[in-house]
């Protein structure tokens, strides 16, 4: 189900203060990049999906931001520029907003974008 833009814009209204200009950042910088793709509210969170698959998602969470990349390839090749930051399988976790560099992102969305085949 593709998101209508009201329902991700209640999503970040709905954030805790101290984090939303990074959450919409995140926001802008996945719907100027990820061309082709879908926004959606999945898992109660922020989504974008190609042909149906969920490739990208972000939450605020308890603790920290999440930014989840599910392309394993795409997650191999940013690990070493994300030193000292709390990194899963498919999740980066960032505990302020402060943390979140920019052109990482930027380069993991880009490489998202174009990769191409099944999403591992």
């Amino acid at each position: 189900m593709v998101a209508k833009s009201g329902e991700v814009d209640q999503y970040l209204e709905s954030v805790p203060e101290e984090r939303r200009d990074a959450l919409n950042e995140l926001r802008d910088a996945c719907v100027e990049l990820l061309t082709g793709f879908e926004e959606l509210m999945g898992y109660g969170m922020p989504g974008y999906q190609r042909d149906g698959v969920g490739e990208i998602g972000f939450a605020s969470q308890k603790q920290y931001i999440s930014f989840y990349v599910l392309r394993t390839d795409v997650m191999a090749a940013h690990r070493d520029r994300l030193d000292g930051i709390s990194v899963g399988k498919g999740c980066i976790r960032y505990r302020r907003p402060a943390q979140i560099d920019m052109d990482v992102v930027r380069s993991i969305l880009r490489m998202t974008a174009e990769t191409s085949g099944p999403v591992y």
